[in-house]
């Protein structure tokens, strides 16, 4: 996770497996609006913080190949 945390403990303070939380960083799981609610929760960030952290790594990988969905959440936490 980008933050430092570890993912076991953002799993757990979000109510998820790791398991979980690994792929959905990992890009292959398309979480819902109710677990990014409590992964960025678990992070201390708001659902905007979180979508502006998204939006900026967008912004800054534009003249290179573009992650999209689940591969731009993944570099967000």
């Amino acid at each position: 996770l980008a933050s430092g945390n570890r993912l076991v403990d953002t799993a757990a303070a979000a109510g998820i497996s790791p398991q979980y939380l690994s792929e959905v960083e990992r890009g292959r799981k398309e979480p819902s609006s109710e677990i990014l609610a409590a992964v960025s929760g678990a992070l201390g960030l708001t659902l905007l913080d979180l979508t502006e952290h998204v939006s900026g790594d967008l912004r800054r990988t534009a003249s290179t190949s573009v992650p999209r969905g689940p591969q731009a959440l993944a570099r967000a936490i």
